[in-house]
């Protein structure tokens, strides 16, 4: 056999392949589309009572096709289990509960989204339905409906306050409240979402009622500064309510809340430019430095230079006992503080709140104590003199705060009057501290600086 005739034995052979490959598409009627499309049940009754709450919807498809699967019922009314939808050539199963895209009933008027509901008890042709390109194929039956518990879990209340919340640790707003009432039992999360779909959950407070009982529901929101994590970016984000029921049916309200000025409080004691961290010393006392809560007393002078001394400090017993420290708020975040500010002079037996200082909840506060105290840090200045801080006035409150700056450092001082002598603890040890008012005391913060202190009596005063 030569080349030719192979060429063309080969070429009649492919012509005869080729040929009856199209006659056989020809006279071959093409698979259909949609097959197999049945479902299980004719009745089923939505209640979760356990009990022929769900039946099967099967179909199967012989190419890819967009399935929509609905309910008509008599009067025209369509219910939307699936529209629509991509689905690629294969066998279908799906279980089927009743639940189909949320609907308005004429005449309600229900707060927030319904995304899936129970179909109304009653009588439906079901359909399901396959189209692709110019192809279109759908297979019918009926289905009940009955007993279904179709009572919807509304969420009648969705309050947020305050709608602007600065989670710092300041004590002004640092937390947002949501208060929720749910008209049904059901499963009810309370979420944040920035622009980019990031959720930030917001815990339930637990008090006596269960989470998903029916009755109010109150979420609590520190953007998780109290537990010590960086708050979300400040900005304006949707706040999501979302409850379903044991049915299914889901109900969805949004609002929005704004955050703004949120940190993590950031404040330390600094080393003096040399020596000891904390300046001690002492000077005498004068009268005019007397300073109570009716009385504003002079205020002593700033120390100058530093003290690298460690050694025991022996003072005359009456003196002042004198300090002076540097604070540095390395954060990102502005940190709110009270008075008494630096200068302010204490008598021994007196505390913050005898000058009319009282602890605020969220101000930060440099603390001196010593091992004869009366009580825990009770001599207490503002972390900077009245003229380096930021003072802001809050319309709401009707209150003027002050703010040291990200980055800002400044320096404290202050006197106790030392007239308290005890033998039992002469020489004693005084230190500093950063005191963040009912909050609590940083770490590395609590005993700063600590100094000997040695009391003497006045000369003219017997031992």
């Amino acid at each position: 056999m030569n080349t030719p005739k192979l060429l063309t034995l080969i070429v009649a052979v492919i012509t005869v392949i080729v040929v009856g490959v199209a006659g056989y598409i020809i006279l071959r009627p093409p698979v259909a589309l949609l097959s197999g499309a049945t479902i299980d049940a004719t009745e089923i009754s939505p209640n979760a009572d356990g009990t022929d709450d769900i039946t099967t919807i099967r179909y199967s498809l012989a190419r890819p096709a967009r399935v929509s699967v609905y309910f008509d019922r008599p009067d025209g009314e369509r219910f939307y289990f699936r529209k629509d939808q991509r689905r690629s050539s294969g066998d279908y199963a799906v279980l089927f509960s009743g639940i189909v895209d949320g609907y308005l009933l004429p005449g309600e008027d229900i707060p927030g989204t319904i995304e899936r509901r129970l179909i109304p008890n009653g009588l439906y042709q079901w359909t399901i339905e396959a189209v692709r390109d110019d192809e279109t194929e759908r297979a019918t039956g009926q289905l009940a409906i009955v007993d279904a518990d179709s009572q919807l879990p509304i969420i009648s209340v969705f309050e947020i306050h305050p709608p602007v919340f600065t989670p710092n640790q300041d004590g002004i707003r640092d937390r947002v409240s949501i208060n929720v009432y749910l008209e049904k039992p059901a499963n009810l999360s309370v979420y944040l979402e920035d622009a980019e779909g990031e959720r930030y959950y917001v815990p339930e407070r637990q008090e006596g009622r269960e989470p998903g009982d029916m009755g109010s529901h109150e979420f609590d929101y520190d953007a998780g500064v109290d537990q010590s994590i960086e708050p979300p970016p400040d900005g304006t984000y949707d706040v999501y309510a979302v409850v379903q029921d044991d049915e299914g049916q889901r109900i969805v309200r949004q609002s929005q809340v704004t955050l703004q000025d949120g940190g993590l409080p950031q404040v330390e004691i600094v080393p003096q430019v040399a020596g000891a961290v904390v300046y001690f010393g002492d000077m005498p006392y004068d009268d005019s430095y007397y300073t109570s809560m009716t009385t504003e007393g002079e205020k002593i002078p700033r120390p100058q230079g530093v003290i690298s001394d460690r050694t025991t400090l022996t003072m005359v017993q009456g003196d002042l006992l004198v300090f002076k420290l540097t604070i540095h708020n390395y954060g990102a975040t502005p940190i709110r503080t009270t008075g008494p500010f630096p200068g302010t002079v204490y008598q021994f037996d007196q505390q913050a709140s005898s000058l009319g200082a009282y602890e605020e909840s969220g101000a930060w506060r440099v603390g001196i104590k010593c091992d004869t105290s009366l009580s825990d840090f009770p001599w207490r200045w503002a972390l900077a003199p009245r003229d380096e801080v930021e003072e802001v006035y809050d319309e709401e409150t009707g209150e003027t705060y002050y703010y040291l700056q990200p980055g800002q450092q400044a320096e404290v001082w202050g006197a106790i009057r030392m007239t308290e002598l005890i033998n039992a603890r002469n020489p004693q040890d005084c230190w500093a501290g950063l005191i963040h008012e009912d909050v609590g005391i940083p770490a590395f913060q609590s005993r700063v600086g600590a100094r000997e202190i040695k009391l003497v009596p006045p000369p003219d005063v017997d031992d």
